[in-house]
């Protein structure tokens, strides 16, 4: 029972964390009338947010690991609650700014944190599971949590919809507290010696495949709303329902990999990247005809549901075996590869598109994906060797 209750805490700690960072897209608009600034200016918050996610998690990941793991979590919780309350009541752009930095900075240690609790509580042959499941309230709340600020932002204000994050983060904190581990079995360690993780080549290859089929996905998906509305020709309020189902999609995804993952392994991860570079290459295409193309975005969603959750079991597996000293660490890459293929899929379709129309950002993404199976492939040799 106790096991069931962790699960699920858990996974809402991972939504929670999810809807933080990708609900203000839902609502930039919103923000940038109440403050009376550019869109463009307020836009920064996203690049900003991420960038600050991928800097500052392996850093203070490191730095906490000597730390008793569960007074670093309700630290970090406590912090990531006033970074949120502080959105909700900003004053004006430069606090705005300020707490999205707070949060950003502690979002990529509590679900690293997560992560390592996720390895010490479930037995060995549901780890795969739970990682997946855990994937998968992130997953949900990237997809829903636009609609859901924008939703709210809509009925009453932008505030209430960080206000609400804000409720969650102190019942779910309250129910971390009750129910993880207080006992820590880690030694403390050097920062060198939690670096020598990074000397691993099967680690090295694995953060390349995340990082590029996350920066495929983001070239076309940071861009997902005008492609559905403008491109595919679907109406306003089909785009809600459709946005559903692309995370209905992703969550499929995350579940198929936890099965994947703890029968095969990374020895799919070829086939699936395969898949990958093959749908998003189909969507050129796919798109003059608008449910061909509503079909391969979910399709490509679903495939790219799936390597996190796969990954993110061989880090921490890699780390236990060879670098048990690490293991903190291990947990932080997954999300700073999100964060890192994130910004740079972001950062690379919006360049493209001064050349190119939107309807074919999905050949750039390509490119991300070829690389993603290329270094699929050579991480599955090195790891069979």
């Amino acid at each position: 029972m106790k096991y069931r209750l962790q699960s699920i805490v858990f996974v809402t700690v991972a939504f929670i964390l999810g809807c933080n960072e990708f609900m203000v897209v839902g609502v930039l608009s919103q923000i940038a009338r109440s403050y009376h600034v550019s869109l463009s200016t307020i836009g920064l918050l996203v690049t900003l947010f991420a960038l600050t996610y991928a800097i500052c998690t392996p850093i203070i990941t490191t730095i906490t690991s000597k730390y008793n793991r569960f007074k670093v979590l309700m630290t970090m919780m406590v912090i990531f609650w006033c970074g949120n309350t502080l959105t909700a009541f900003a004053p004006n752009i430069f606090w705005l700014f300020v707490s999205r930095i707070v949060t950003a900075a502690v979002a990529g240690v509590i679900i690293s944190l997560i992560m390592v609790y996720v390895s010490i509580v479930a037995p060995l042959e549901k780890r795969s599971i739970l990682v997946a499941i855990v994937f998968a309230g992130f997953s949900v709340a990237t997809i829903v949590g636009v609609p859901i600020g924008t939703t709210i932002s809509m009925l009453w204000s932008w505030h209430i919809s960080f206000l609400l994050i804000s409720v969650l983060t102190l019942i779910i904190g309250i129910s971390l507290y009750w129910l993880v581990p207080r006992t820590d079995s880690h030694t403390s360690n050097s920062v060198k010696a939690q670096l020598r993780l990074l000397g691993d080549r099967r680690i090295i290859l694995a953060i390349v495949v995340m990082s590029s089929l996350l920066a495929a996905q983001y070239t076309f998906y940071t861009y997902i709303r005008p492609i559905i509305m403008n491109i595919l020709g679907f109406s306003a309020a089909q785009l809600n329902f459709l946005l559903g189902l692309i995370g209905i999609m992703f969550i499929i995804g995350n579940l198929c990999a936890g099965a994947l993952s703890n029968r095969y392994g990374i020895t799919k991860l070829p086939i699936i990247s395969v898949a990958c570079l093959i749908l998003i290459l189909l969507m050129g295409i796919g798109f003059q005809i608008s449910w061909v193309g509503m079909g391969l975005i979910g399709l490509a969603c679903l495939f790219l549901g799936m390597p996190g959750s796969i990954l993110q079991v061989m880090f921490l597996g890699v780390a236990e075996k060879d670098y048990p000293e690490a293991l903190s660490f291990a947990s932080s890459l997954n999300p700073i590869c999100t964060n890192v293929g994130t910004s740079l899929g972001s950062f690379v379709g919006a360049i493209s598109l001064h050349w190119i129309p939107l309807s074919q950002i999905s050949y750039v993404a390509a490119i991300f994906a070829a690389i993603g199976l290329i270094s699929a492939i050579r991480l599955t040799k090195v790891s069979c060797n």
